[in-house]
């Protein structure tokens, strides 16, 4: 028979378990919907909306401490398609850039041996999306090539770096945090290396830290919560060293900046997080937890639920809060992240491996009463992705934040009556868990091998004993968790497989002061999980067990003690066969013989059967035989076996201490002893014994193998020098002699037909970690446990555990467009997108949760790309969509009002007002409404004044007052100076010139050469508050573009110019930002949306080659009628020329604003004939089109 190999189609594949404590920093939730973890050395990647493992990445040597999924934030087409890219460091100083769908490494990157601090993917140019900024230890940050591995720049600091955070309203702003204080750097570039050392400051408050100051006395009124800590707090920013007293900046645990809020920064510290003002230096807001509380950890910032701004401070509510997890000593919460997309999910890491997914969810009703907390109600909005919701359209609850919840309502303010938005309460909602395995040391064994008779019900298992006495099985196909028994009171030694579906374990406690223990011998039946005592009432008091061997048929059982007879048991009776005499060698190896002789048996059994089938036919039913013969043969089958209780021969074969063979025969209830083979000279103490066909290998303490080939009666002896063999085991299928060895430093894989080396794994030397326990889980893949917490499925060669993600049999489907590819993700984009050509929307090729509303006919087009653009966790397109979807209905809703001048009239003696959810929420920042920007700013500048401590704060609140126009305010902190200051007189005078500026010719003239002079003479802030103060605001916005100034000029137009001259200032910030030193054509189109320059934005994303982006931006500017403004304007021009039939054309083409044009033109002449263009008019009309 040609001997052929039984195999089973599965992955390779890593299970992790508990974390190291360097992995405590390396988690990362990415735009592309998934999260990848440190574990160890490994990457794990979770899908956290079904809780699976879909990818295990194994090539750093040292323990991963950082993993960043890149940006998302860029075109997606053919060329720049999505695709699944993480770049992660280890403790050793190195860098992988990561395909994570094929499982291979794009780059290594190393500059030092020391652990990477921090790492960032840079998103703010358009020029290049493979940028990577890395922080090296002690002081180094480096810039490189992601793609490539190359190093653009690198740049040393005078302090140690800790991490360091990028501003996201300015990517040329950053901060590092360091040993001693915050570096920030406002010359930040990727082109070359920031040319300063950065402004130094140091934080520290005078007296104390809240966590840390005496408890008031108890007669005086004690205030709670922020307010206390706020009272106690006062953080300064400043130049100079604090004194040693001081609390300074060493306990700070986190900075970044604030996403929602321009120039905020957030610190957390243990027990407060601090809100700075970065214009002011100075705390704004504090959130702040008892003495008595745990700790903080980690805080992370959101874009769209922003603090309450009252008048006194920012203030932030706690609103929810998940349930407690029970922390002990070696398990503790590492890390939280936070889903970018929408941010209502969450992912809590714990010390021991697990990964709890946390959603936030809005349910509708009012609060229980309770007026002493003090919170504003939230309410949900009345809109769905941006858009009104249709009185019929579906919509998807929970779909983000910003869709849950409203902009918070600024203090005080009531919503407006005709709002019918509901009031909501959030919950958290525990979505998923991943557990990982246990700590260890691990048993594991793999249940029997695939056959041909077990082919319809077969299931790769494989049972793990765990250090805390549980037993967990595992389906090798999927990697999940089949079933955690808790069968044992201490730690699992061994575990032998009894069937497919049941398995006998063994456990040893700790030995008492005689060296005695309790030995526990578990036989526990899967299905049911029943478990019970295999040995009865033994094992208390007696030597540990060694091992446990199950015989090939299953049968019979040997249990091997250590200072102990072994005893021999019938495994499907449960009885003992005999208990050896106490003169029986001690036994150091053992193993089963494959030979049987149940072949014979089953033909005895056959014949018995017939027999008695013959005797059960009556010689008057003979005729009826061959109709009822198997009936006959079942019932003579189950005869049989009650009757005859035959049981197979079965060897095994047992080694001494001095190295002597020993050869046993069990048969029913006898045992007999065989011949004794003595010990061979070459060999030392025999360690362990294995057996397949003809082949018997023997290893030693000293490292040597021996293979005997029992049919040609040779033996060949094989030193390895790598010390103890602790484990052999062959591989399963017949004809397959691979055997797989376990030593103290690795393991290694022998061809014993060839009786040669087939691949080898050494700790130090490819690996990091120690084996633990080898088995096989099919033919030609071995699974191993280690001392790193993992257990690792390998292919023979024992190299790599990374796999191709497609490979996976998953249990449930993943909806992630990036494992597709770039063809088909594309393909998949636009077919959610738009489907004009079949006139309804149909979901032929894909199955999605939100497949009814994807249907709805009601969806509109921008409602449509904002959900596709969350669905494919599109950074570029969803900052887009949300933008445009914004302008587009608010210039078309103005189009309209201005059309309906009555209307407009009515609506405002009616007084109704734009409600906050009409405006683009703040962390737009110059991207919204200039109403409600300057009512932002004005808000802040009130909080500002309020926490001002020093003159320093003072003056820069009065100059940010005179920049608004508020004048009367900043009058009145001027002349709060006292006389001792050095700059009394001059804000006295100031204070003069501000109350007595007229608008009189040559006073403005005079104070506009003065501007200008100091201008010239580098007193730019103080000559642009002169102009600001004689109203000629647009001038000082040329001279902060001028000098380079773009963001403050941007500001000031904002907040002082009209809406005419505000456009020209940002026209020509955004023309700045086309150009290409600065190459952010992306933020500039941003800008033009905001303007209404959509013809623009349009001509832009085409020459930009962002074709799919702007042939759906067209076609939702028709939609929105913004286009026939050009319409219009096109028709006046075609007027002024006098072509009036051309000028009618396409004014009919303006919508309702054309109509106007139209009675003008045929003023007198009835109704407007119908109109053909000439050829002259079709040239001069594509001339102005084009």
């Amino acid at each position: 028979m040609i001997p052929y190999t039984v195999n089973i189609k599965l992955a390779a594949r890593t299970l992790t378990g508990a974390l190291n404590l360097q992995n405590k920093t390396a988690v990362d939730w990415g735009w592309q919907g998934l999260i990848a973890q440190g574990c160890h050395s490994s990457i794990l990647i979770i899908d956290p909306k079904t809780a699976q493992t879909i990818q295990v990445l194994e090539r750093h040597k040292t323990n991963v401490v950082k993993v960043k999924w890149s940006r998302e934030n860029y075109y997606h087409n053919l060329s720049s398609p999505y695709c699944l890219r993480l770049a992660s460091g280890d403790a050793s100083g190195k860098i992988i850039v990561w395909d994570v769908v094929s499982g291979t490494a794009h780059c290594e990157i190393q500059e030092h041996s020391k652990p990477i601090q921090d790492l960032e993917w840079l998103w703010n140019q358009d020029a290049s999306r493979d940028l990577l900024l890395a922080v090296h230890p002690p002081n180094y940050i480096v810039l490189w090539n992601g793609d490539t591995g190359t190093k653009l720049w690198k740049k040393s600091y005078a302090e140690n770096i800790l991490s360091f955070s990028f501003d996201p309203f300015d990517p040329s702003n950053m901060a590092l945090l360091t040993s001693e204080g915050i570096v920030f750097i406002t010359d930040f570039s990727h082109s070359k290396p920031p040319g300063s050392t950065g402004k130094k400051v140091y934080i520290a408050s005078p007296h104390a830290s809240p966590a840390h100051t005496k408890p008031a006395p108890a007669a005086a009124p004690v205030p709670t919560g922020a307010k206390k800590a706020l009272n106690k707090v006062k953080v300064l920013i400043t130049n100079e060293k604090p004194t040693a007293e001081a609390v300074t900046l060493n306990d700070c645990l986190q900075l970044s900046y604030l996403p929602s809020k321009r120039n905020h920064m957030l610190l957390l510290y243990p027990r407060e997080i601090l809100i700075l003002d970065l214009e002011l230096s100075q705390t704004v807001g504090v959130v702040a937890i008892e003495r008595s509380g745990v700790p903080f950890i980690q805080v992370r910032a959101l874009h769209t639920f922003t603090a309450n701004s009252s008048v006194q401070e920012l203030v932030y509510d706690l609103r929810s809060q998940c349930d407690a997890i029970r922390v002990t000593k070696t398990v503790r919460p590492y890390r939280m992240v936070i889903c970018p997309v929408n941010e209502n999910n969450a992912a809590l890491m714990v010390s021991d491996g697990r990964v709890m997914l946390w959603e936030l969810k809005a349910h509708t009703g009012r609060a229980a009463a309770n007026p002493s907390s003090g919170l504003s109600p939230l309410y949900s909005p009345v809109s769905f992705c941006g858009a009104p919701l249709g009185p019929n359209q579906k919509r998807i609850q929970d779909l983000s934040l910003n869709s849950m919840i409203g902009q918070t309502l600024i203090a005080g303010e009531a919503p407006p009556p005709s709002s019918n938005q509901q009031e909501v309460q959030l919950k958290f909602l525990l979505t998923g868990l991943l557990s990982g395995l246990p700590l260890p040391p691990f048993a594991i064994r793999m249940c029997p091998p695939l056959t041909t008779k077990n082919i319809n019900h077969y299931q790769p298992l494989l049972a793990v004993g765990t250090s805390n006495g549980s037993v967990l099985v595992y389906n090798l196909t999927s990697g999940l968790l089949h079933k955690e028994l808790s069968v044992h009171s201490c730690e699992v030694r061994g575990i032998e497989w009894v069937s497919l579906t049941s398995f006998l374990s063994f456990a040893t406690s700790a030995p008492n002061n005689m060296g005695l223990v309790r030995n526990e011998l578990q036989h526990v039946d899967l299905p049911t999980g029943r478990c019970f005592a295999f040995r009865g009432e033994r094992g208390n008091d007696e030597p540990p067990i060694e091992m446990i061997k199950v015989s090939h048929l299953k049968q019979y059982l040997v249990v091997v003690f250590r200072d102990k007879p072994l005893e021999l048991w019938d495994i499907r009776t449960g009885t003992l066969l005999r208990e050896m005499a106490k003169n029986f060698p001690t036994v150091t190896a053992l193993e089963w013989s494959p030979s049987h002789n149940l072949k014979s048996l089953k033909k005895k059994q056959m014949a018995a059967r017939e027999a008695m089938a013959r005797q059960t036919v009556s010689d008057t039913e003979q005729s009826s035989v061959e109709s009822s013969v198997i009936s006959l043969l079942q019932d003579a089958e189950s005869k049989s076996e009650i009757s005859q209780a035959i049981s197979a021969r079965e060897h095994f074969v047992f080694t001494d201490t001095d190295g002597q063979v020993y050869h046993i025969t069990v048969e029913g209830n006898t045992v007999k002893d065989g011949a004794r083979i003595p010990p061979d000279g070459s060999m030392g103490s025999i360690a362990c014994i294995a057996w397949k066909g003809d082949t018997l290998v023997l290893g030693d303490v000293d490292g040597n193998l021996n293979f005997w080939d029992l049919k040609a009666r040779l033996s060949r002896g094989i030193p390895t020098h790598r010390g103890w063999v602790k484990k052999i085991r062959f591989a399963p299928g017949k004809g397959n002699q691979k055997l797989l060895v376990m030593y103290t430093d690795g393991a290694e894989v022998w061809d014993t037909k060839e009786v040669q080396m087939v691949s080898s794994m050494r700790i130090g030397r490819n690996v990091n970690y120690r084996i633990l326990d080898i088995d096989w889980c099919t033919s030609d893949k071995v699974v191993l446990a280690s001392d790193d917490g993992c257990i690792r499925v390998l292919e023979m060669a024992m190299k790599s555990a990374s796999y191709r993600m497609d490979e996976q049999d998953l249990t449930d489907p993943v909806w992630c467009p990036y494992l597709l590819l770039p063809r088909a993700a594309l393909t998949l984009k636009a077919f959610l997108l738009l489907q004009p050509w079949s006139g309804t929307f149909t979901m032929d090729i894909t199955q999605v949760d939100m497949k009814s509303v994807l249907q709805d006919p009601e969806l509109s087009l921008l409602q449509r790309c904002l959900l596709v653009s969350r669905l494919f966790g599109d950074e570029s397109d969803l900052q887009f969509w949300t933008v445009a979807s914004h302008y587009l209905q608010s210039f078309a809703q103005a189009r309209q009002l201005s059309v309906s001048k009555s209307e407009e009239a009515h609506a405002q003696s009616e007084g109704t007002h734009s409600s906050p959810q009409n405006h683009l929420d703040i962390c737009h920042d110059i991207l919204c409404e200039s109403s409600y920007f300057q009512k932002f700013q004005l808000d802040r500048v009130h909080l500002q004044e309020v926490k001002r401590s020093s003159y320093e704060h003072t003056k820069k609140c009065a100059d940010q007052l005179l920049l608004l126009g508020q004048t009367d305010r900043a009058v009145q902190l001027l002349l709060e100076t006292s006389a001792d200051n050095t700059s009394y007189y001059c804000d006295s005078l100031k204070a003069c010139l501000v109350t007595t500026i007229t608008s009189s010719g040559p006073s403005q003239s005079t104070i506009k050469l003065v501007a200008t002079n100091m201008i010239a003479n580098g007193k730019l802030a103080e000559g642009v508050q002169l102009l600001c103060l004689i109203d000629k605001a647009a001038d000082a916005c040329r001279y902060l573009q001028t000098y380079g100034e773009w963001n403050r000029a941007a500001w000031l137009a904002k907040v002082r110019l009209n809406p005419a001259e505000s456009s020209d200032v940002l026209k020509r910030w955004a023309e700045h930002l086309c150009s290409s030193q600065v190459n952010q054509k992306s933020k500039a189109i941003l800008v033009l949306l905001s303007l209404g320059c959509f013809y623009k934005v349009g001509e832009m994303l085409h020459s930009m080659r962002h074709f799919g982006r702007s042939a759906l931006f067209i076609e939702a500017c028709l939609k929105y009628g913004v286009m026939e403004a050009a319409f219009l304007d096109y028709a006046r021009l075609l007027r002024s020329l006098g072509l009036r039939e051309g000028a009618a054309l396409w004014a009919s083409r303006a919508g309702s604003a054309g109509q106007q044009l139209m009675e003008e033109l045929f003023q007198g002449e009835g109704a407007a004939p119908e109109t053909l263009l000439g050829d002259e008019e079709v040239e001069m009309g594509q001339e102005s089109t084009d």
